[in-house]
């Protein structure tokens, strides 16, 4: 017998000792978005689902209002996106967005994806430092996005609304504030900070005029 023997495996043998790894990846992304649902949060990007969102950023206004800043941020030309690059680049998109959103935000702000490409931020910044680090917000989210396709050139809008500049302390009165400057700034490469006329912006079936779908202000989105 020579002193090195060869072992032979069977193909079905071999095909089983190749699934195994497969199996467990599979398992992990499994559990992964298994703890990401029971989190409250996005499976695709991790930001915290809208429902998840509000409570917590209620308690967050609630306890430091005169430093709080909502933010609404929309994705410019979004759908343009998908359909030059493909899903799979629009959905890299996303996700960096909302890590961009997180570093920007810092250890005590809160990011939840309400939907689409919209995103909300509740964060912590003193009134004199909020035009600087809003212009770092813009000029982060303008950077490319580097997909399995190349490059993405992304660029948001975003309206910003705080109790001191529009006179309330309600979440979803600041989030319509946010939203509705947003819109006065789209496209602009300007953030906008709302105003106290921004807060009275009336709704549409449930969401502020303006936003496609209504019948005012459609050409914007």
């Amino acid at each position: 017998m020579p002193a090195t023997a060869v072992i032979r495996q069977s193909p079905a043998a071999l095909l089983t000792a190749a699934a195994v790894p497969l199996a467990l990846a599979v398992a992990d992304g499994i559990r992964l978005r298994r703890r990401l649902a029971a989190a409250g949060r996005d499976r695709l990007t991790g930001a915290l689902r809208r429902e998840s969102w509000t409570p917590r950023a209620q308690r967050l206004l609630d306890r430091h209002h005169d430093q709080a800043v909502v933010l609404i941020c929309d994705l410019d030309h979004f759908k343009q996106i998908n359909d030059t690059h493909g899903h799979a680049a629009g959905d890299r998109v996303l996700a960096e967005t909302t890590t961009r959103l997180t570093d920007w935000a810092g250890a005590c702000g809160l990011v939840g994806r309400l939907g689409g490409d919209e995103f909300a931020v509740l964060t912590l910044i003193e009134p004199r430092h909020r035009p600087l680090r809003l212009a770092q917000l813009i000029r982060l989210l303008a950077a490319p996005v580097t997909t399995d396709t190349g490059p993405v050139d992304v660029a948001a809008s975003i309206g910003a609304a705080s109790p001191d500049t529009t006179g309330t302390t309600d979440l979803s009165q600041l989030q319509r504030a946010a939203d509705a400057a947003l819109y006065d700034g789209k496209h602009t490469g300007h953030a906008i900070v709302a105003t106290a006329r921004h807060a009275t912006v009336p709704s549409i079936n449930g969401r502020r005029a303006g936003r496609p779908g209504t019948s005012v202000w459609g050409w914007a989105a």
